[in-house]
């Protein structure tokens, strides 16, 4: 019998490891709760407990903290906990309210721990020793249960346990793009695991194991639709759906949310108006309220985007942006409900040619006036910067100009205009310096995370929304390392004290292990991944330099001028820069307060990092670094594509330390991103030499040894197209192959004899899968399918990509050639071949 219980032990442990092996994917991110080593397990200190103790009575939520930390229990150490009601003689872990903590272990268990919070203490009861999980309410307690799990998996000594954990504000949300047909609106990681054909989907087994990811990293609410509302969304007919996935959310504490529209009166109510001051209008927001807490009880309340980008609002009655508010906050005050107004709002029709004009004003000059004129349960929602979702941006004026209004602050886990999840791009040193940047508010310290946490100015309600797009990829957001950026968002919204430096070491070890080598690494390449977008995209200030009216992804340093939308940078042949200065630009930075104000107004005293959101200035301006701006342009991108070809290199070093699958997608991904920094340079390097007519005084902007172009190669088959814009090419030019035979483009290597790196840059558009092979002489070196999915149809910045073939054998008079074979829109357009030397 002994060693019948020893096999059966054995076996389940094995398929525990098994289980755990096979669901490497990244699906279960941060919450593998990988098998404890030995190490790990003396770590804790004592043995872990075999059972979990929760009341009958403990309702949903409570249950499900329970079991969540039965099922981890399981995985780290190949056992599950029995749950039940009584105490038992021994060890136990315990799943309740403060309030019976306190009635059990009055002198161990705190008085208060506030909204949400939670209690993890070790306790003596009788012979053994427990371990208390205590939540002020039963969601603190499912907080308090991940916050369990985390400590275990990053080696905590269980017997010293006594934490108390309060988030610093009351609302964490996030805000899903989702579309009723399925589609995401920056859909980088596939389509909804919400809705699809303007249903909710039958299986929601994803939504549910997303909602369970939210809870981990303490967010409370969710909203499920994109803030572009379709109206169906609060219709009679659709609330029954919306009812069905209120429930994946329900057992984890978290209050489904939607995003509305307001016109809302007008196309679903039947009314020819949707004037906020109309009592039909407030008739119907209430009535449309109602209908929606009957199918969802415990929805957490709306979002609304009004008066931007072609969405309707209170500029059309005349009406202004509270009255707008207050109107649907009315509404769900009976039902508890809080309603987030987005501070998103500006004319996207400016006239270009008015040097006075300035999109960055008009967060402040649209909401300032309104300070102390919106509801209790108003909250509005404010991007942390006075563009959108820039790779650098000062913060927002509108945060130390506000001090009677709930304000959250608005970032984008989304990485639109930041790599688009292809690059990595870990965002909370970002996010860091906005939190802990001081307006000086009322001539005190007032940063940005104590203002929105209500904290400064002493308001109800606040907090942090982060703007998502999960989606169907089996890693969520469509790469492994992207979801560094939904992790860090949560425990920044519990704790913006956290530095980055333990953000990323927590997110490592739970999503990789704990080996030293894979920490540090992945640690570093996280923490150095921001800077480095920066450095090869937009450089001082200047905002993205994208193309701000197509995909928002590869260059397009001319997209943003002489058009509407207000993301100029005002590059011309004799400077760069926008001059938001009071003395002689649109007065933007006159709306921080005088001490910051002051900082930015002077050349003198302005950084460099923001010198051109701040003032334009000529080429030849030298920094504080020492620099001209034009050096500082062409050495800052081959600094950037350096570095990102250093994350790439060494990523393969963790070869053998990281589960295959990821160490492959991951490197794959980083391969990629060292190719597309190169993009970003020349593209950006050429436009400005070109229109400074200063030269790079390194010798290498506009100067490619190794390079053949491929309209200057023999070509058969194979004609010269343009490239629009012209930088995003080498020379401004590619070839295509009309087809359908195979085309060619070849040169005679005339080198010395060795061994060699070929790189062949070309364009996978989105619109056919093209072949291509390379080939040396007669000999086939390689051969691939463009067959990726970048946001293009055309050769341009962002579907320009490149093949890397190592140690390729050549000598002088050897004819390498590379065949393209077209298929539907899609005419294998090829831009160069480089041969380098390899490091």
């Amino acid at each position: 019998m002994r060693a019948q219980r020893y096999l059966i032990a054995s076996f389940v442990l094995l398929f525990s490891v098994a289980r755990i092996a096979a669901a490497e994917t990244g699906h279960d991110a941060w919450l593998r709760n990988a098998p404890l080593s030995r190490e790990g397990l003396a770590a804790l200190g004592m043995p872990v407990p075999g059972t979990v103790v929760v009341a009958d009575s403990g309702g949903l939520v409570l249950h499900t903290a329970a079991n969540e930390l039965a099922d981890a229990v399981a995985r780290m150490t190949g056992k599950r906990p029995a749950i039940q009601a009584a105490l038992p003689a021994g060890g136990a872990f315990i799943v309740c309210t403060l309030a019976e903590a306190r009635r059990k272990w009055p002198h161990a268990a705190p008085a208060s721990i506030g909204t949400d919070g939670f209690w993890l203490g070790a306790v003596q009861a009788g012979s053994g020793r427990v371990i208390v999980i205590a939540g002020d309410g039963a969601r603190g307690a499912v907080y308090g249960a991940f916050a369990l799990e985390r400590a275990m998996s990053l080696g905590a000594d269980l017997t010293t346990l006594n934490r108390t954990e309060t988030p610093a504000s009351p609302q964490r949300w996030v805000n899903e793009w989702d579309n009723l047909d399925g589609s995401i609106e920056r859909g980088y990681g596939g389509r909804s695991v919400f809705f699809n054909d303007n249903r909710v989907l039958q299986d929601l087994t994803k939504a549910k194991d997303y909602a369970r990811l939210l809870a981990s990293i303490g967010v409370n609410a969710c909203v499920v639709n994109s803030v572009n509302t379709n109206p169906l969304v609060m219709t009679d007919a659709f609330l029954p759906e919306l009812g069905r996935l209120s429930q994946v959310f329900r057992p984890w504490g978290i209050r489904m949310a939607l995003a509305v529209d307001f016109s809302m009166p007008k196309t679903i109510g039947g009314l020819d108006t949707f004037d906020p001051l109309a009592p039909a209008v407030v008739d119907f927001w209430k009535t449309r309220v109602d209908a929606v807490y009957r199918a969802v009880p415990d929805l957490g309340g709306f979002v609304l985007k009004a008066d931007s980008e072609g969405r309707l609002g209170p500029s059309a009655y005349g009406r202004t942006h509270a009255d707008a508010a207050n109107v649907i906050a009315r509404a769900l005050r009976p039902h508890g409900g809080v309603f987030f107004y987005r501070g998103f709002v500006y004319d996207h029709h400016m006239d270009w040619r008015d040097l006075k004009n300035d999109r960055a004003r008009a967060a402040w000059d649209n909401f300032h006036g309104l300070d102390g004129q919106f509801d209790d349960n108003v909250i509005l929602q404010i991007k942390y910067g006075p563009i959108d979702f820039q790779a650098r941006e000062p913060v927002s004026p509108l945060f130390g100009a506000l001090k009677k209004t709930n304000q959250a602050v608005e970032l984008q886990i989304t990485q639109e205009y930041t790599g688009q999840q292809r690059h990595v791009c870990f965002l909370v040193p970002m996010w860091k310096e906005v939190l802990d940047f001081d307006l000086q508010a009322d001539g005190r310290g007032t940063p940005v995370s104590q203002i929105v946490s209500g904290r400064t100015f002493r308001r109800p309600a606040g907090g942090f929304v982060g703007v998502s797009n999960v989606g169907d990829s089996p890693t969520w957001l469509g790469a492994d390392l992207a979801m560094a950026n939904l992790y860090g968002f949560g425990r920044l919204a519990w704790n913006p004290s956290l530095t980055a430096q333990q953000i990323a070491d927590e997110w490592t070890r739970l999503t990789f292990g704990h080996d030293p080598e894979v920490v540090e690494t992945i640690s570093s390449i996280l923490l150095e991944s921001w800077p480095a977008y920066e450095h090869y995209t937009g450089p001082l200030g200047a905002q993205t330099l994208t193309d701000i009216t197509g995909p928002h992804y590869g260059p397009g340093i001319e997209s943003s001028e002489r058009n509407g939308w207000g993301q100029w940078h005002r590059a011309d042949e004799q400077g760069i820069g926008m001059d938001r200065t009071i003395a002689t630009g649109t007065g933007f930075i006159g709306q921080y307060s005088p001490p910051v104000a002051a900082v930015y107004e002077s050349l003198a005293t302005c950084p460099d990092d923001l010198i051109l959101f701040m003032h334009h200035v000529p080429y030849a301006h030298v920094l504080h670094s020492g620099k001209t701006v034009i050096q500082h342009i062409y050495d800052i991108h081959y600094q950037g594509a350096a570095e990102a070809a250093g994350f790439e290199r060494r990523w393969r070093q963790l070869k053998g330390l990281i589960d295959e699958p990821r160490y492959d997608a991951v490197a794959a991904h980083l391969l990629y991103q060292a190719g597309h920094a190169i993009v970003w340079r020349d593209a950006i390097n050429n436009w400005f030499l070109k229109a400074s007519g200063i030269a790079d005084v390194n010798g290498r902007a506009g100067h490619f040894p190794g390079r053949h172009e491929a309209e200057v190669m023999t070509l058969n088959g194979y004609a010269p197209t343009d490239v629009t814009p012209w930088e995003t090419a080498g020379g401004g030019k590619a070839v295509a192959c009309a087809g359908p035979a195979t085309c060619t483009a070849s040169f005679v290597f005339e080198g010395a004899p060795g061994r060699y790196t070929v790189i062949v840059r070309y364009f996978d558009e989105n619109d056919g899968e093209a072949r291509f092979t390379l080939r040396v002489g007669r000999r086939e070196i390689d051969t691939w399918i463009a067959d990726d999915t970048f946001p293009t149809k055309e050769p341009n910045g962002h579907s320009s990509t490149w093949r890397v073939v190592h140690d390729v054998e050549l000598s002088a008079g050897k004819t390498i050639t590379v065949e393209g074979t077209a298929d539907a829109g899609e005419h294998a357009v090829l831009d160069y071949v480089e041969v380098e030397r390899p490091n």
